[in-house]
């Protein structure tokens, strides 16, 4: 059964099957600045799932967002406007976030969070954060954070590295909220895999999804995990 059916049975009936995915949903909160576009990233609690990584905001969907909820991405929705007040006191307006991703992670992780992804402009408002489990927080440019990851100054996740790489391809905040309400949400599953070449996260379309054979002719859908940086390779 796939993850997707498992997560409407969940919202169905509110039990999740031992192994299942959580889920979750996180909001990518983008301002303009003269110098570009910046997205609020915060550092998580090196206790915690995830810790010590730079993270969006978010959190797992609770019984609260599912209440009179029509369908699991309304939950969704409701549940990253909560995570960014809880966890930065900005309030998101629910009707501005546009779905654009889908994360499953792979069956080893030790605590798998589903989540749903979404992108909307950053509500006027200070940020403030509890220091309990968000330790940190600042306004980075998408570029500026991938760099800081392969100098190895931040810590990303994959879901997070790719989310900042498509950031990254705007020069506005008008443009990126116009491609992200356009486009049709991708749904990610991810593999794994490893080769002399490194270590890469694999997803659908990838000649080596099934497999794990990095090295074998086809298709490319993965993010490279290499000492020397992080590289998507995507065929067209």
């Amino acid at each position: 059964m796939s993850e997707v059916t498992n997560f409407e049975r969940w919202f169905r009936d509110g039990k999740r099957v031992e192994g299942d995915a959580i889920p979750a949903a996180t909001v990518v909160l983008v301002r303009e600045t003269s110098s570009g576009i910046e997205t609020l990233m915060l550092k998580k609690n090196s206790k915690l799932a995830f810790g010590g990584m730079w993270v969006f905001p978010g959190g797992r969907i609770d019984d609260v967002d599912r209440e009179g909820a029509p369908d699991i991405e309304t939950a969704a929705r409701r549940a990253a406007v909560r995570e960014a007040v809880e966890e930065t006191a900005l309030v998101v307006d629910e009707e501005s976030l546009a779905f654009i991703s889908h994360w499953t992670p792979p069956g080893m992780a030790p605590k798998r969070f589903a989540t749903w992804f979404f992108v909307a402009p950053a509500p006027a408002g200070a940020v403030t954060i509890d220091m309990g489990e968000i330790h940190e927080e600042a306004w980075m440019g998408p570029a500026d954070a991938l760099t800081r990851r392969d100098a190895l100054e931040i810590e990303l996740a994959p879901p997070t590295w790719v989310t900042l790489h498509y950031l990254s391809e705007f020069g506005s905040l008008d443009a990126l909220m116009a491609d992200a309400h356009a486009r049709e949400p991708e749904y990610h599953e991810t593999h794994m895999g490893k080769s002399g070449a490194g270590m890469a996260t694999i997803w659908q379309g990838d000649v080596a999804y099934d497999s794990g054979d990095l090295d074998a002719p086809g298709p490319r859908n993965r993010l490279w995990m290499e000492a020397t940086g992080w590289r998507l390779e995507r065929s067209d």
